[in-house]
């Protein structure tokens, strides 16, 4: 069964093993009645990390066998790329930054990007183990020869609905209140755009590890440059503009490589 839907078997593990891994942190105050707090919900990543990185590991060894789980940690050495390449690592800073100084400029002083250069680090764990699943396991396995940005595009919409659990919880105007909806949405819309881009970052290179590190880069700069007097609407607003920017890169991503995110003639192995 696992092996003739070895997609669908990735995302059903790995929402079962983080969702419930979430729900066991929040069950005991939940089950006093009591509303879950920040701190409940920086405790419950770190568990929902688990999902993708356990059920990607298990899954290539079930379904690949040996030659697939060692060509996985290959991929996830894979340092010896073109230099070009690691200079997409500076997107989401750079487009963070441009976002909110053009925020300031037009509307207020609250949009001043923070300068919390330790919150880089908060994406390592997070890009690390994340991507074994998304682009080491599930992408190879749901991209077709012709098209990437349709499958960059699904996996970017799940990606953001596995983050479901911890929305509330995640940016700096939390909770989120009347506002999580929209600051779902436009968080979603983010993450989607950035799954693309990670996704044409890796087609390109055969590296889990540049995917990893562009990752951690996006978290990263997140936690580094957000904003930290903004309000949940304000903070719903940013981010929707960043999703726009994200998606102007996208755009042009697809305009110069196409549907398959590589340029025509391009080489590169895809993994089983």
């Amino acid at each position: 069964m696992i092996k003739r839907h070895p997609v669908s078997a990735y995302f059903v593990l790995t929402y079962a093993i983080s969702w419930l891994g979430a729900l066991a942190v929040a069950a005991p105050r939940l089950a006093r009645g009591e509303a879950l707090t920040k701190m409940d919900g920086l405790v419950m990543f770190p568990v929902m990390l688990l999902g993708p990185s356990v059920a990607g590991l298990v899954l290539t060894r079930l379904v690949d066998g040996r030659i697939g789980f060692r060509e996985l940690l290959s991929r996830m050495h894979r340092a010896c790329v073109p230099a070009r390449w690691y200079a997409t690592l500076l997107i989401p800073a750079g487009l963070i930054a441009a976002v909110l100084l053009g925020l300031k400029t037009i509307l207020s002083a609250v949009f001043t990007p923070n300068t919390f250069l330790v919150g880089i680090s908060f994406g390592i764990v997070a890009g690390f183990l994340e991507e074994i699943g998304w682009t080491g396991y599930a992408l190879p396995k749901m991209r077709s020869p012709v098209n990437v940005l349709g499958p960059a595009i699904i996996l970017g919409l799940l990606w953001s609905l596995w983050h479901l659990p911890v929305i509330n919880y995640l940016g700096v105007a939390t909770p989120h209140g009347a506002y999580w909806p929209q600051f779902f949405l436009a968080f979603a819309a983010a993450m989607t755009a950035m799954r693309v881009i990670i996704c044409w970052v890796y087609v390109n290179t055969s590296s889990v590890l540049l995917a990893q590190l562009l990752h951690v880069a996006s978290t990263g700069s997140l936690v580094a440059l957000s904003p930290t007097r903004v309000s949940p609407a304000q903070e719903a607003l940013w981010y929707g503009v960043y999703a726009i920017a994200l998606w102007m890169v996208v755009a042009i991503v697809a305009a110069t490589f196409g549907k398959c995110l590589q340029r025509q003639g391009a080489k590169q192995q895809q993994p089983t």
